[in-house]
């Protein structure tokens, strides 16, 4: 792919927005890193490496997972600590119990996805972790980017950006604070966002599954990281062996994955914790538009108690 003088001169510039953000996230600090081992977090991890005081790196996912592998041996390319948040047969349904319980969360794709970065928050001693959460959908990471259709490819991209901060990122939040810590997320730094806006949208777009980030890829090389440009990645629910996990559960207990997910769900008494949240788990609704039909109802549960509230003030006098 070519590269013209003035868009080297934009990744520079988003280069160097990356690094600063990383660099407000963690200087003089000790910060934990969800680490998959590949490029996202990998840059993030190394960036780190130069600022923070000290960093550990923590990948979640069974023994035998493709994550953990490539975390493990990134880890040591870089010369980082790492942690194995390890996730079993055994002790899977206990943690989606305790991730439904921080966050209320009842969406399958949801849980199966951020439970890794649950297991991070849970085992890191740092107070701050990083994340690469949001290179996906900004550098065209997600395979279902790759299309010929225009139409489809905006759709996908456009999703992915609102899913992401209307269902991904509240959930998160609630995730690091029912651990005490907090999350930096510098691919989502309001600068790095400006320097992506800025550049040719056809840049960004993969023309297919290896072209994926080539945006990413380039600047981690230019800010020396080569070694990070050719990393392959999983998603994390694949990479971590989380859904086999999930899904090997559900089949022992003799149901299909979204039902096994409703069933813990509601055993721990969570049917009425929020509006919609049946409907959610049963029949797999878009996370999207059940975060706007909540939000639409809460509204007008909030207007129903300020009527009753006025009512019966009414009452009174």
């Amino acid at each position: 792919m070519k590269r013209g003088k003035i868009q080297l001169a934009k990744y520079e510039e988003l280069g160097r927005a990356i690094e600063e953000s990383v660099r407000k996230s963690c200087e003089g600090k000790s910060v934990g890193i969800a680490f998959s081992g590949g490029l996202d977090s990998g840059l993030i991890a190394a960036l780190a490496s130069k600022y923070a005081r000290s960093i550990t790196c923590y990948t979640c996912g069974t023994d035998d997972s493709f994550d953990v592998t490539a975390g493990k041996e990134l880890a040591e390319k870089l010369g980082l600590p790492w942690v194995h948040c390890r996730i079993s047969e055994e002790n899977i349904e206990e943690t989606i119990r305790e991730m439904i319980l921080a966050t209320k969360v009842s969406d399958p794709f949801t849980i199966s996805y951020d439970l890794q970065l649950f297991c991070v928050c849970r085992e890191a001693g740092e107070p701050i972790v990083l994340t690469g959460q949001g290179s996906d959908e900004y550098f065209g990471g997600c395979a279902r980017s790759v299309s010929e259709d225009d139409s489809e490819y905006r759709a996908v991209m456009d999703w992915g950006v609102e899913r992401l901060m209307k269902v991904s990122i509240p959930c998160e939040t609630s995730i690091a604070r029912s651990f005490g810590k907090r999350l930096s997320y510098p691919y989502l730094d309001e600068r790095v966002i400006g320097c992506v806006g800025e550049l040719d949208p056809e840049d960004l777009r993969p023309s297919s599954m290896d072209d994926r980030k080539a945006v990413l890829k380039e600047v981690a090389s230019d800010l020396g990281f080569p070694i990070l440009a050719h990393r392959v990645k999983k998603a994390s629910q694949y990479g971590s062996g989380t859904t086999d996990l999930i899904r090997s559960e559900a089949k022992r207990k003799g149901v299909r994955f979204n039902r096994y997910i409703a069933d813990v769900y509601e055993g721990l008494g969570l049917r009425s914790a929020n509006l919609l949240r049946d409907s959610a788990v049963d029949v797999r609704m878009d996370p999207i538009l059940l975060h706007d039909a909540e939000e639409v109802l809460q509204q007008q549960l909030l207007v129903l108690q300020q009527l009753a509230a006025v009512l019966a003030r009414t009452q009174i006098g």
